[in-house]
């Protein structure tokens, strides 16, 4: 279980095979369907193949992926947080879900925050992007809120989205 970063409320780790029933439930909730995408995973073994050829090859293949973003002391799962390499952009991207019942209390931009901050250090980055809908206004403004700034707008998979960059 490698431990990606923690914060005072927060633990994140890589996501392994252990965690398909909650990657089942969060990315079937019609949130992340609505402003993400709908991934198909319904069932334990769709759950196994995108964790597999997902977050777990990434881990491989760039050192960092997405990552399960836990509260610390129940180790509930409430959301995933993490850096993607995407072949559609130039750098790397954050990424970030979690699970409704947690949104407004500071979760996304504590985790995002940290993600960030521990993603640029190890691997040593000096440009991230984040990708997220024109009509997602929470998104926006936490990627406002932690330090993004709104570079353009792109067609991404056949929507319009605002793109955000970083720099270290």
């Amino acid at each position: 279980m490698t431990i990606v970063c923690e914060t005072e409320r927060l633990t994140i780790r890589h996501l392994n095979v252990n965690d398909t029933a909650f990657i089942v439930q969060l990315l079937n909730d019609k949130y992340f369907i609505r402003y993400i995408a709908d991934k198909k995973v319904r069932t334990h073994v769709d759950a196994i193949d995108y964790l597999t050829n997902g977050p777990i090859l990434s881990y491989q293949v760039y050192g960092f992926g997405l990552n399960v973003v836990l509260l610390k002391g129940t180790d509930t799962p409430i959301g995933i947080c993490g850096l993607l390499k995407r072949d559609e952009l130039d750098y790397p991207d954050l990424g970030y879900a979690f699970l409704p019942e947690f949104w407004g209390q500071g979760y996304a931009a504590e985790a995002a925050n940290s993600v960030l901050k521990e993603g640029i250090i190890t691997h040593s980055l000096s440009i991230v992007l984040a990708v997220t809908l024109i009509e997602n206004l929470s998104s926006n403004s936490l990627l406002n809120k932690i330090g993004f700034h709104l570079r353009e707008t792109i067609d991404l998979y056949g929507a319009q989205n605002n793109m955000y960059e970083y720099r270290a």
